[in-house]
Order: C-alpha cells, then sequence, then structure tokens
C-alpha cells in the first residue's frame, strides 16, 4: 500500500466530521441525561452492568478495568467514589491474593436496574430509531470493520 497525502481529501474529511460530530453529540447528549435523570455516569453504568452480569455481583478490580477501559489509577478513584455512593463495595480477595474484588451493593443494583430502561429509550430515541432496518444493519456492518481493525492493530505501531 503506497503513502497517501497528508491531508484528508474531501470526501475522507466528510465521513470524519459526519462520524466525529455524531459520536460527540450522542455521547454528550446520553452522558447529561443519564446523569439528570439517574444520577449515573457512562463509567458508572458499565462498571454496575459489568456487575451484574457477574457470577454473585462480584469481579476482580482488574477485570473491571477491562470494561471500562480505565487507568488502573482512574479506575481506583472511580471506584472510591462508587463506593462513596454506596453503588459497590471493595472486598478482600477470598483466595488471599493481592487486589480486591468489587461487588455490586443492593443500592448499586437499584440504581442500575432503574437506568437501564432510561438508557435504552434514549438509544432508541437517538440511535436506533431514527434509522431504517437496512440503516442498522449497514451500521451493525461498518461497526464490525471498524472494530476488527482497530483491535488488530497495535495502537503504539
Amino acid at each position: 500500500m503506497g503513502e497517501r497525502a497528508e491531508w484528508l481529501d474531501e470526501r475522507e474529511d466528510e465521513v470524519w466530521n459526519g462520524f466525529f460530530e455524531t459520536q460527540v453529540l450522542f455521547w454528550r447528549r446520553l452522558a447529561q441525561q443519564l446523569q439528570q435523570e439517574t444520577g449515573l455516569s457512562e463509567p458508572d453504568l458499565a462498571i454496575l452492568q459489568a456487575l451484574l452480569a457477574a457470577p454473585d455481583g462480584r469481579l476482580r478490580q482488574y477485570r473491571l478495568g477491562g470494561v471500562t477501559q480505565f487507568e488502573k489509577s482512574r479506575l481506583h478513584h472511580h471506584l472510591n467514589r462508587m463506593a462513596g455512593r454506596d453503588l459497590v463495595a471493595r472486598e478482600s480477595c477470598p483466595d488471599g491474593e493481592r487486589g480486591a474484588v468489587i461487588a455490586l451493593t443492593e443500592h448499586g443494583r437499584a440504581a442500575v436496574a432503574a437506568a437501564l430502561p432510561r438508557r435504552a429509550a434514549h438509544i432508541r430515541r437517538w440511535l436506533t430509531d431514527p434509522l431504517t432496518g437496512r440503516q442498522q444493519e449497514a451500521l451493525v456492518g461498518i461497526s464490525a470493520v471498524l472494530l476488527a481493525r482497530l483491535k488488530g492493530e497495535d495502537p503504539a505501531g
């Protein structure tokens, strides 16, 4: 594959701007609505959903790092804030290993149960409802291609 021009051409720029603006506005709207309605952020929901799906509502902290893609210290501070709001609790590892197990509290379980239907309604309103069935299928296909490329490439190289 030969080198391409340094700048995006007109069509590439149009594709980039449409994708970028849509993503930014979608996530901003979703985050604002969820925060107003439920008091939860998207990272809160990602963590709570992961715990909800986990056996006994518990996961090792490093596993939650994979869910959120947060750096270790950012995740630690975020979990501290969530624990302060009684959404999660830190527990010692049962096998005596270093690290912590993060457990979903009853308050966290109730919060995520109340938030997920609201989040689903917003996703429908701003993402799936405006698209035809064919457009939804196209978006799924496009997303799969982009994810495969992103997951297959070394970001450092």
